[in-house]
């Protein structure tokens, strides 16, 4: 018996590896095999093992399949290979579960195997494909053949979302019986706007019928994109109304397009979707209603419902009426006017009776309403068609029925007056009807019936116009005489009433005279007042008033007649005063004064003893102050010698006016006596005045007033006393008053009662008593007060006390200032010198005095500013002292002031800009590297070319880090003192800067320093290499000439380097720049040139230097045809040499290649030996299914199968023929 277990222990033991691998292929433990292999480090055949495998077990060999798949470092067979292997035997599933899972990753590399899998499932099982393809794993795939694939296996929706071209979609789209109607739907949103229209227009070309329910679908889904105009037109273009139908149904509820809407009505009315039509024109706000209207008509539905729905809700009632009625549609305008708005009606019977309705089915529509009708409306349509008559039933039935509608009495009573049926009666006894209505309706036919109907309901304005019109003015007087009212009065008597004359005399001759009532008269005379009509009014008055009438006594009356005289005729004003008792005095004197008329005012008041208003007259208005004085000895009344008084002080007849108020004992206008005798300056009896007034009152302004009035009058000993007694005065304003008036002495003895010490001191510097004023001022402590004290003492040249106040003043920093311009405006410089010096000691010093003092040295005694700003320059206000100093033009100090503000650029620049006088070498380098403006760095180069040219690099080398070396140079350059700059320029070359570089070695050519020049160039390449070699290339120096070769040959140009070489039998240079060229025209040139030059030795060294460029047939053809062979021969020999080199390690790798190969063909035939060992073990080669045939497929168990053997599958079931596997050819990939 075989035990195989043992065996395979054996052969582990023994590590047969290749008998282990066998034992494990033939237990069908694979993925032993795999875990085996990589603990001992064996790489198996794993090619064979999977063929192997594939003959007895398909899914076997797809699971170690997979596993070779997910083997570290990839696996060992390719993916092709292994599924060709698949598809060999026609193991289209296997195949595919090994794709679909080494596929997960959708990786681009493996594109061809994506399509390849859904190309076998495609041509064999499309269900599959399908499926694939829904779960969306794969995205790297040939899509235009799966796309042509998929349309022939009839996956028409994974055709379509393949194809990218238009006439393709076109194409397979219209198979919508074999394609899902959502899907297809869902395909249209993936489309643009025109490819998506273009399709629909096909489908619906195809079969509209069938494919309309998928259009509108697809057009409501994406409406947006493809827009609702589009979808509009693409359907009325097919006139498919059904279809537009459904599709604007599901927009109609959120739409506001009036276009939209109609379309909709225009559609379902086409479609006969009569109550789609009828509830969209009832419920929709949106639609055209006059495009609506008359698409209605034409289209005659057998239902007028949707007509009216629109003619009633937008007005268009008369067309609905016209219409009904012309197509004998009565029942519709019953059903109209009676069901759905009887308030249109009226309109309804005006079209009726234009159309010439019989007036019996009017008469009946009519009544079949009644009630519900607007009478206003029926009234106005019959009337403006002269058929009231017809409506004389109706109105009668709503009379009888109780209805107080106004609209119906006003009909009623039109009837009345048109029949002439006693309509007086009517007007004067109907309550209801509208006067001024049925007035209009009289006014053509009976102007006295109009005035009954407007009288009735008090319209005013249509009264007045009728009996204006007709003459009937009594009419019109008694009704505006009645009525008392103002608006109406005005009315009638403004001046641009042409009737106004005939109204008045009737109002005069027949309406007041008829009146028994006080209002009425009263009503009229405020009218006529208000109309301003005096004469009439005063006419009018006097006939009630003076001619012993029921109003004769009238307070009212007799007023109105005196004002409307003085207004009117100021002639009869004295005489009515004297006739009449009972009016108001105190007013219609007061009218009479503002009227000016002043006697007959003085009269009045004088009549109702009203003195105080008499004597105003006379002082104010007549302006006779004797006649006042008179009249107030006549009466003896304090208030008439007041208003004397009063009158005397406007005058200026001071000394009457103070006795007057003294009769008077008037105290209260002592501000206007005092303002009088202060202008009149009669400070006596001011005086005698207040002394009356101050024992009546205690005011400070008395008192104060009082104090004034002795000064003025000189009486310092009455200040002294008075002041010392009680008293209310304002002593602070008395004496500012007495000092602003220059009455010192007075002012002094205030000031000083009241201890003001700072108006104390001015008033004693006023009296030239300064030191006095010094004390006063040293109490006052106020720097106001030092400074006037100070000032006048300068002014008085008291130098001693001016200084003595000065230092009490300048500690104030806001004061320091205000006291030195004084000082200088008046030329006193030493004593403001002296007096900041002073203040220097001071313990509130501050920095004011100090910087003072420094624009005082300034401007002077410069001699001393440079000594105080070295000693205090920590205590100075610089700013200001710079601005001193700049002014004086002191540039040193200013130097030196900018240097201690840091401010180094203005301190550069005033340096250069004053250099006689500011400038100091070592102190402009210190300054310079410290600026912080760039441009003052180049200011200083032209400086220091101009004027200290020997300084100039020391100056550069500190500003070397600063500047920018090129525009120094053209600085330089174009001062023409490039030379100067030298060493500065030597000491920058290190940056390697073109303008410098190029600036030295024009320098050295010009010096002939070609061993500089050659180091430049070397060290330094930045410059115009070719320029400068074209400048000395024909220098009369040999080595400048040389450096110009040397310039070429570092710039690429070898022929003139080489040429200029020759040129100066600089054989050697010409020799190595040929090397260096690597050209091999050079190098050939160059013996050549030795040759015709017979150089022989040259021609030696040549082939040497140049060996790598020059071809040896070349050389010697040049060596034999002229005779040099002796001088080629070191160069042939080296030839020969590195040739024999070459060949021999040619020779040699050859022979190691072929021992190579010749080893490894013995390594395979030895493997292939020991693999067949073992085939006894293996199952024998299944033959190949049907179909597959081909001779490779019986060879020997170990042999690979030939792939080139394999036959094609013959066509059949429609399929077309495919090459051998079932698969296409390689080339429609």
């Amino acid at each position: 018996t075989v035990d195989n277990d043992l065996a395979l222990k054996i052969y582990i033991k023994a590590r047969a590896t290749p008998k282990v691998v066998a034992a494990f292929a033939e237990r069908r433990e694979f993925d032993k095999i795999l875990i085996y292999s990589k603990q001992v480090g064996y790489a198996p055949d794993y090619l064979f093992l999977l063929q192997t495998i594939l003959r007895s077990d398909p899914q076997g060999a797809v699971n170690f399949a997979l596993m070779m798949s997910q083997m570290e470092g990839g696996c060992p067979i390719d993916y092709n290979v292994i599924t060709d292997l698949f598809l060999q035997r026609n193991l289209i599933r296997e195949a595919t579960a090994f794709l679909l899972d080494v596929l997960k990753p959708n990786l681009p590399e493996h594109g061809f195997l994506q399509s390849k899998v859904l190309e076998i499932n495609l041509v064999t099982y499309p269900n599959v494909a399908d499926a694939i393809l829904a779960n969306g794993m794969f995205s790297h795939y040939d899509r235009p053949r799966i796309a042509q694939l998929c349309e022939k296996a009839g996956l028409y929706m994974r055709a379509l979302q393949h194809y990218s071209e238009l006439p393709d979609i076109k194409r397979v789209i219209v198979n919508t019986h074999a394609i899902e109607p959502q899907s297809l739907v869902e395909f249209f949103g993936t489309l643009s706007k025109e490819w998506a229209l273009e399709c629909m227009k096909d489908l619906l070309l195809v079969n509209l019928r069938g494919n309309l329910q998928i259009i509108v679908q697809a057009a409501k889904e994406y409406s947006e994109q493809l827009g609702m105009e589009a979808c509009i037109k693409l359907f009325e273009q097919f006139r498919s109304y059904e279809g537009l139908y459904f599709f604007l149904g599901s927009y109609l509820s959120s739409s506001e397009d009036p276009d939209i809407h109609f379309k909709y009505i225009e559609a379902a009315a086409k479609t006969g979707q009569i109550k789609e039509v009828e509830r969209v024109t009832r419920e929709s706000n949106f639609y055209d209603a006059e495009k609506t209207k008359n698409f209605l008509m034409e289209v005659k539905l057998p239902d007028a419902r949707p007509l009216i729905n629109v003619c009633d809700r937008f007005g268009f009632v008369p067309d609905l009426t016209h219409y009904l009625y012309s197509n004998n549609m009565l029942r519709y305008i019953e059903g109209y006017v009676q069901k759905v708005n009887p308030s249109n009606a009226p309109l309804v019977i005006g079209q009726l009776l234009d159309d010439e309705c019989p007036g019996d089915f009017i008469k009946g529509l009519i009544l079949s309403v009644r009630s519900l009708l607007p009478v206003e409306q029926l009234v106005d349509e019959c009337e403006k068609r002269n058929r009231l008559s017809l409506l004389t039933q109706f109105l009668e039935h709503l009379v009888s029925e109780g209805s107080q509608d106004v609209h119906v009495h006003n009909a009623l009573g039109k009837i009345i007056i048109e029949s002439n049926n006693n309509p007086e009666h009517f007007l004067t006894t109907n309550p209801y009807y509208d006067s001024r209505v049925v007035g209009k309706y009289c006014e053509k036919r009976d102007p006295t019936l109009a005035v009954i109907a407007y009288r009735r309901g008090q319209c005013d304005t249509e009264l007045i116009n009728v009996t204006n019109k007709n003459s009937l003015f009594k009419l019109q007087a008694r009704y505006v005489v009645e009525r008392m009212d103002a608006d109406l009065w005005e009315k009638v008597l403004v001046p641009d009433n042409d009737y106004r004359r005939q109204f008045i005399d009737q109002v005069v001759s027949t309406a007041l005279p008829e009146s028994k009532s006080p209002e009425q008269v009263s009503s009229a005379v405020k009218a006529f007042m208000a109309a301003d009509l005096p004469q009439e009014l005063i006419e009018l008055l006097e006939k009630i008033v003076l001619q012993n009438s029921a109003f004769s006594g009238n307070f009212n009356l007799q007023n109105l007649l005196i004002l409307t005289a003085i207004k009117a005729d100021p002639s009869r004003v004295m005489d009515y005063v004297n006739r009449l008792d009972n009016f108001d005095g105190h007013g219609v004197g007061e009218v009479a004064v503002e009227a000016q008329l002043y006697e007959e005012a003085f009269a009045i008041f004088k009549k109702f003893n009203l003195n105080v208003q008499a004597v105003n007259v006379l002082v104010d208005h007549i302006q006779s102050i004797e006649r006042s004085v008179e009249f107030a000895f006549r009466v003896e009344e304090d208030a008439v010698w007041s208003q004397v008084a009063k009158a005397q002080l406007r005058e200026g007849l001071v000394s009457e006016a103070i006795e007057s108020f003294i009769l008077a004992d008037d105290t209260t206008q002592f501000l206007d006596v005092i303002r009088a005798s202060e202008d009149a300056n009669v400070y006596p009896d001011l005086v005698k005045y207040l002394l009356m007034v101050r024992q009546k009152t205690k005011e400070p302004k008395v008192d104060s007033e009082l104090i004034y009035a002795y000064a003025k009058t000189d009486r310092i000993g009455d200040i002294e006393e008075f002041i010392l007694m009680p008293n209310v005065a304002n002593l602070q304003n008395v004496g500012d008053r007495l000092y602003d008036e220059a009455l010192y002495e007075a002012a002094k003895i205030i000031f000083a009662f009241i201890s003001n010490w700072a108006r104390l001191a001015c008033t004693l510097v006023k009296l030239m008593q300064f030191q006095g004023a010094v004390d006063a001022a040293r109490k006052a402590n106020s720097a106001r007060t030092w400074k006037e004290v100070c000032f006048a003492c300068v002014d008085a040249e008291e130098f001693r006390l001016a200084q003595i106040c000065g230092l009490n003043i300048i500690v104030q920093v806001d004061d320091l200032e205000e006291v030195s311009d004084y000082y200088q405006n008046r030329g006193c410089f030493a004593e403001l010198i002296s007096l900041m010096e002073s203040g220097l000691g001071l313990e509130r010093a501050h920095m004011g005095i100090f910087t003072e003092l420094g624009v005082l040295y300034a401007r002077y005694r410069p001699e001393k500013l440079m000594e105080h700003i070295k000693l205090f320059a920590t205590s100075l206000n610089i700013p200001k002292l710079i601005r001193a100093c700049t002014e004086q033009q002191h540039w040193k100090e200013l130097t030196h002031l900018y240097i201690q503000y840091d401010e180094f650029d203005n301190a550069a620049a005033t340096i250069m800009n004053h250099s006689p006088d500011a400038w100091d070498h070592m102190q402009f380098k210190d300054v310079a590297v410290k600026v912080a403006s760039v441009e003052l760095y180049y200011k200083a180069v032209h400086f220091y070319l101009q004027e200290h040219p020997d300084l100039i690099n020391d100056l550069l080398y500190v500003l070397s880090l600063r500047v920018d070396h090129t525009r120094v140079v053209d600085i330089v350059r174009k001062a023409g003192h490039i030379y100067l700059v030298k060493p500065y320029m030597v000491s920058v070359q290190s940056n390697n800067v073109a303008a410098v570089n190029e600036a030295l070695n024009a320098i050295y050519v010009d010096e002939e320093d070609y061993d500089r020049l050659r180091e430049s160039t070397d060290m330094h390449d930045n410059f115009d290499q070719i320029g400068l070699a074209q400048k000395v290339e024909k220098h009369e120096l040999l080595e400048m000439r040389r450096i110009s070769a040397y310039i070429y040959k570092k710039a690429g140009r070898w022929k003139q380097s080489i040429a200029l070489s020759k040129k100066d039998n600089l054989y050697r240079d010409a020799m190595e720049t040929a090397s260096q060229s690597g050209q091999r025209e050079l190098a050939e040139e160059l013996l050549v040139y030795f040759i015709e030059k017979e150089k022989k030795e040259c021609f030696a060294s040549c082939l040497f230097i140049c060996y790598d460029q020059i071809r040896p047939d070349f050389a010697l053809e040049l060596a034999w045809m002229n005779n040099m062979i002796d001088f080629s021969v070191p160069y042939l020999l080296q030839y020969i040499r590195e040739l024999t080199s070459k060949v021999d390690e040619l020779m040699k790798d050859k022979i190691e290649a072929q021992i190579e190969v010749k080893s490894k063909e013995t390594e395979e035939k030895n493997m292939v030996a020991q693999q067949n060992m073992y085939a006894q073990l293996l199952p024998l080669a299944l033959p190949a299914p049907p179909g597959m045939g081909g001779a490779g497929l019986s060879g020997s168990f170990g042999s690979t199968p030939p792939m080139s053997g394999m036959m094609g599958m013959p066509g059949g079931m429609g399929m077309p023929p495919m090459p051998a596997y079932g698969m296409p050819p390689m080339g429609s990939y």
